[in-house]
């Protein structure tokens, strides 16, 4: 989900990416159409072709991880218009959440019967391992068809590049193109604030200062809940980044430099922990799902939510003009935070039906699906020229975060980027770190150890 704030349909929405992305993103080279990659991958052998109507009756069957509320609505009128301009594809949808999906399709991918399109998660963890495996075939081929290279900036693509053994994140072959962009920050109560005489925070100082006052007049600080387990790196990398910095932090995610033992994350670290002592978390948070959790924020139940940008369709109808959002400023004064693009629309390198995959990747990342999302609550990685949200809604809020992060140079991705086994790591670590079942110190060597694992097995 991305800028609202006007931009040209080429211009960089994501400009402070390419100095967090450090070295990787120097050699990048997004949409080269390079053969086979690493492991047992393979490509389509036909010719490519835009001429779908020549393909005959066909099925199309596409794995999204869209279940919140905005994003799922924009899905369903995109495959529905899809399919009203090729009527020869049918779309069989298997839509799943976050966490399903990273359990589940991997083994997807690998039968039988695999998908013909895919939403795959960056990073090592997952699109590094498909593409290792020869899971995923690149999309290159058809970048002088549908110009993706022209539509989006390069350091959003770089993202979606591996390179052909899935060793080395940000170079070689593009593997997907993201829709949306996304931000983690914090999501406000404003009659809440209004009653108990606080205003809005703006850095991670103000807000960590109001805490007590707002569990003193018997209000919850922060709504949170990590049975999900991702919530956990948006609600620690959001601190960490306000922390460290936006660049200390994305140096760490990228191994440009830094450990994971370093005093800002310890810190960091010390912080969610002395929140959740203090009872500035729910009791029993490690038990809660998301969506309960923003249910319940809904509802008056918390002051501020840490969450991210792809909740705003459903904050905003259930919250109307009482909502705010806000992207966390560090010591440096601007908005730094944990942040990137939506999952990526991969082809398979099982699909029988390449070509048709490959329309469906341009239908649903083109100009015209842009507008799709904004006008269903969402943030598209390249926003619909001349649009600007209106200032004083929460779309408004949403859109002045992420131009001020990305623009400021402050946007860090996602943490779980880091190695391929870090998404286990780090979510089980935050869960034990404020479940009080460890340190800041032992989180953080846990996390250290992980790191260093991986460079050694490089």
């Amino acid at each position: 989900m991305t800028a609202r704030s006007n931009p040209p349909a080429r211009r960089s929405v994501l400009l402070g990416l390419a100095a967090a992305g450090a070295a990787g993103a120097a050699g990048c080279t997004p949409g080269s159409s390079g053969g086979s990659g690493g492991g047992a991958q393979t490509t389509s052998s036909a010719p490519v072709s835009t001429d779908i109507a020549s393909l005959g009756e066909i099925t199309l069957t596409v794995w999204d991880q869209n279940t919140d509320e905005g994003i799922d609505a924009a899905t369903q009128q995109l495959n529905e218009r899809f399919s009203q301009q090729y009527p020869n594809v049918t779309i069989e949808r298997v839509s799943r959440s976050f966490e399903d999906l990273k359990t589940t399709l991997r083994l997807a991918l690998s039968g039988d019967d695999a998908p013909d399109v895919v939403q795959a998660n960056q990073g090592y963890p997952d699109m590094g391992a498909f593409v290792e495996a020869g899971l995923l075939q690149p999309v290159g081929p058809w970048d002088a068809s549908y110009g993706w290279q022209e539509r989006f900036p390069a350091d959003l693509l770089s993202l979606n590049s591996f390179s052909e053994d899935g060793r080395t994140w940000r170079e070689g072959n593009l593997y997907g193109v993201s829709s949306t962009g996304e931000i983690v920050g914090v999501y406000y109560n404003k009659g809440l604030l209004q009653q108990l005489g606080l205003s809005a925070p703006t850095t991670l100082e103000e807000l960590a200062a109001s805490l007590p006052a707002i569990a003193a007049a018997g209000q919850l600080p922060i709504q949170y809940g990590d049975a999900d387990k991702s919530p956990g790196i948006h609600l620690f990398g959001a601190v960490l980044a306000a922390t460290a910095g936006g660049k200390a932090a994305a140096d760490l995610v990228s191994s440009a430099g830094g450990a994971w033992t370093d005093p800002d994350v310890v810190r960091a670290a010390s912080t969610l922990r002395e929140w959740a002592d203090a009872g500035y978390l729910p009791e029993g948070h490690n038990g809660i799902g998301e969506d309960e959790a923003v249910a319940r924020f809904a509802r008056g139940e918390g002051v501020h939510l840490f969450n991210g940008t792809w909740q705003l369709a459903t904050l905003q109808q259930a919250m109307g003009d009482d909502v705010g959002f806000v992207a966390l400023s560090g010591a440096g004064g601007t908005p730094e935070t944990l942040g990137g693009v939506g999952l990526a629309w991969s082809i398979t390198a099982g699909t029988a039906n390449a070509n048709a995959a490959a329309a469906y990747v341009d239908f649903v990342t083109d100009a015209a699906a842009s507008q799709v999302l904004v006008d269903t609550g969402n943030l598209p990685a390249v926003a619909p020229e001349g649009y600007q949200a209106p200032q004083g809604t929460l779309a408004g809020d949403i859109a002045a975060g992420w131009q001020a992060v990305s623009e400021g140079g402050g946007l860090v991705p996602y943490l779980d980027y880091a190695t391929p086994t870090f998404y286990d790591t780090l979510t089980g670590a935050v869960q034990q770190l404020t479940g009080g079942q460890s340190t800041p110190e032992q989180f953080a060597q846990a996390l250290q150890a992980d790191y260093e694992s991986f460079q050694q097995d490089r």
